[in-house]
């Protein structure tokens, strides 16, 4: 068995320790001391990491009541060695972790809400509650759960005995057994957790809901705290002063600023459309009529521009009108229609001769080409269905 220093003082980062046992296993060293502070994964809180000696501690795992240190080189038996944990990580984490406790305790006390999933990532965590909650409800959530980190309280770590554990109230996912480590904040949230907190909420600093969705009949939500919430907040601020500076606008006016960018833009969307369907009916009066097929080049973008000129160049070839036109990252796209060829039952011939993807009806189908300009024309200079 080995002694959890993380359960006696969960801001204990350096310890001195013996080496139990040191197995190799996969191109990794397996070690066992007699007490750690390096926290194994468990309740959603990935494994601590740092050094032992002189190897770096990659991974922590516990079996049994023995924790396994998973290491980048050996150790010695029976020798004392200096073990430190990745500090602002294990900071970083308890943060979260407690701040997840209070956003899940205050939504079970505002909404009868049920954690029914929890994930810690290295950026963020997501937790899943198995209620719907609303934008007013979820501000709500985050600002009570905040007033709990202003009030500093403090978090109790205890085992009941299996007495008092049968009368005890706390959240927990799945029926427990043997020795119940329970996680209380008094008025906020009591649950069953096995993983390092901090002492006071206070540690926590800010909690922030970032996103949320529906998941399940219930509600994700992706979530950040302390140091993560103060970087992303930074991150964010940055991201507004320079698209104020790009909009020539001052920061508290940047979405009125981009509202009047997008209209522009709508606008300027409409008048091409518009000269765009008259430039295809002035290509196509100019095309003259044939008996065979016509292609052409174009460069508008717009696709149902595009489909209107073949629509128009269909009544002026007795075989296919296609056009070509640019598509996204320089990538080239066609549509072809006929009144006398069946193009569904062509296309395979068709994209094999221009080396293409697509499909469509009878009458119309469109895609994408990967030939070269002279090859497509060669093909469609002379194909007939």
């Amino acid at each position: 068995m080995t002694t959890r220093l993380y359960y006696i003082d969960s801001h204990q980062f350096e310890f001195t320790a013996t080496v139990l046992s040191c197995t190799e296993n996969k191109n990794r060293w397996e070690v066992v001391l007699d007490e750690t502070a390096f926290f194994p994964e468990g309740g959603g809180q990935p494994a601590d990491t740092g050094v032992l000696g002189t190897v770096s501690v990659t991974d922590v795992h516990e079996k049994d009541g023995t924790v396994f240190h998973y290491c980048d080189g050996p150790l010695e038996p029976g020798a004392e060695v200096t073990g430190q944990l990745d500090r602002e990580q294990r900071l970083r984490r308890m943060q979260n972790h407690s701040g997840e406790h209070i956003l899940s305790g205050t939504a079970h006390r505002l909404y009868e809400c049920e954690n029914v999933g929890f994930h810690m990532g290295e950026s963020s965590m997501v937790i899943d509650f198995d209620r719907e909650l609303t934008r007013e409800d979820l501000l709500c959530l985050e600002t009570e759960a905040n007033e709990a980190v202003r009030a500093n309280l403090p978090v109790r770590t205890f085992y009941p005995s299996d007495e008092e554990l049968k009368v005890l109230e706390y959240r927990s996912k799945k029926e427990l057994q043997g020795d119940v480590r329970i996680v209380e904040i008094p008025g906020v949230d009591r649950c069953a957790c096995c993983a390092p907190h901090v002492n006071c909420t206070g540690e926590v600093g800010l909690i922030k809901i970032l996103e949320a969705e529906r998941h399940r009949g219930g509600v994700r939500l992706q979530v950040i705290c302390g140091m993560q919430a103060l970087e992303e907040v930074r991150k964010r601020q940055q991201s507004v002063t320079e698209i104020s500076a790009l909009l020539s606008a001052k920061r508290d006016e940047v979405v009125p600023a981009v509202q009047r960018l997008l209209q522009e833009r709508d606008g300027l969307k409409e008048k091409n459309a518009a000269l765009a369907m008259e430039l295809v009916k002035f290509r196509a009066a100019q095309q003259p009529d044939t008996d065979g097929n016509i292609c052409l080049f174009e460069t508008i973008p717009d696709e149902i521009a595009v489909r209107e000129l073949v629509n128009l160049l269909m009544e002026k070839c007795k075989g296919i009108a296609a056009v070509f036109f640019p598509g996204a990252e320089g990538s080239l796209r066609y549509i072809i229609g006929s009144r006398t060829v069946d193009l569904r039952r062509a296309s395979r011939d068709i994209n094999t001769g221009i080396g293409g993807r697509g499909g469509g009806r009878p009458e119309m189908i469109q895609g994408s080409a990967s030939a070269r300009q002279d090859e497509i024309e060669a093909f469609l200079k002379t194909f007939s269905a």
